[in-house]
């Protein structure tokens, strides 16, 4: 299904194509690799207990997008279409696809007993076997997760695998995402992509090739408040220096927020990797002090509180109460 071209430069960015109609991938977390090492870890163990090393970050539509965002780490310009056409791979094939991919691609990890004498690896490996068996999907690393039409049937088989989910869309199937609600099958955390407070910039960043995308993704939004008894929400803020994170643009972050009414805000710096490279420079991201600043001023339009934040990857969190943060066992 991707075109050889394609796959080389996935393979090439340390992508695993997974499954038999080829649209799936996983790609493992620096993150995962400095937990292993005990070297850190990412702010969604820091802020919601989701351990990293037992993270496994995938998409069932790895090419696959409405929107060409500037920020994107894709390679946007290849990309294969709205919609995923032909047989797609059950959720199994998938789920079992990344597991062994991601099994495979941690294997440097391993240290041997017959040369651990010698080795340098700083690798536990108490956490390399756990990682083994991955507990938690991290439904968001390229495309649109939305596209893949069993992504209902992939978190519920998930689900019952007894595994977390958080599911990262850009709002603009707002069906699909009633009809999660509709049939119990939403992940365990729920983001929205709001990188734009007004319909102007929405198509400046993200030149959507749907028109009334900026209409979809308000659909989206105004679906959360009903949803958040069923699965906790997020409102996601990835800002670009001299593009979407003037201090003008806070009041119309902050209503469309009161509109969503999710259990948490992130707001995020664009990190200049992958292929945004190539669109925007290292300029263009925000220091953890600009960020600070930007937070807090947000988190004073809104309402809402600082409830914490990961310096290196400067990201915050915003919400009403700090004791809502840690993901429960069967909260959802």
């Amino acid at each position: 299904m991707i075109p050889e071209n394609i796959k080389k430069i996935l393979k090439k960015q340390h992508y695993r194509v997974v499954g038999s109609h080829e649209h799936a991938a996983v790609q493992v977390c620096r993150w995962t690799k400095k937990s292993i090492r005990n070297e850190g870890v990412c702010y969604k163990e820091k802020f919601y207990g989701i351990k990293s090393h037992l993270c496994c970050q995938m998409t069932p539509a790895v090419m696959w997008c409405q929107n060409k965002c500037m920020h994107c780490w894709r390679a946007i310009e290849l990309t294969l279409g709205k919609k995923i056409k032909g047989k797609v791979d059950s959720p199994e094939e998938i789920i079992e696809g990344c597991i062994n991919a991601q099994r495979k691609l941690l294997e440097g990890f391993k240290i041997l007993p017959e040369t651990a004498h010698k080795t340098l690896s700083k690798a536990d490996m108490k956490k390399y076997s756990e990682a083994q068996e991955p507990q938690h999907f991290a439904i968001s690393l390229s495309g649109e997760p939305t596209l893949y039409p069993k992504i209902g049937q992939l978190i519920s088989e998930l689900k019952k695998r007894g595994k977390t989910s958080f599911l990262v869309t850009n709002g603009l199937n707002p069906e699909k995402i009633e009809e999660l609600a509709k049939k119990d099958q939403l992940p365990t955390q729920l983001y929205i992509s709001l990188n734009a407070p007004n319909e102007k910039l929405y198509r400046k960043f993200h030149r959507s090739s749907i028109k009334d995308a900026w209409k979809k993704l308000n659909k989206t939004l105004m679906l959360l408040p009903k949803i958040r008894k069923k699965t906790r929400t997020v409102i996601r803020i990835n800002l670009v220096r001299d593009l979407n994170m003037s201090e003008s643009h806070i009041k119309e972050y902050a209503g469309l927020i009161k509109k969503a009414n999710p259990m948490f805000v992130e707001v995020k710096g664009f990190m200049s990797v992958g292929f945004a490279r190539e669109r925007l420079g290292y300029e263009k991201m925000p220091t953890y002090a600009e960020m600070a600043e930007f937070a807090k001023k947000l988190a004073k339009e809104t309402g809402l509180k600082i409830l914490g934040s990961h310096e290196n990857s400067r990201v915050f969190v915003l919400g009403k109460s700090k004791k809502d943060l840690r993901i429960k066992k069967n909260s959802f």
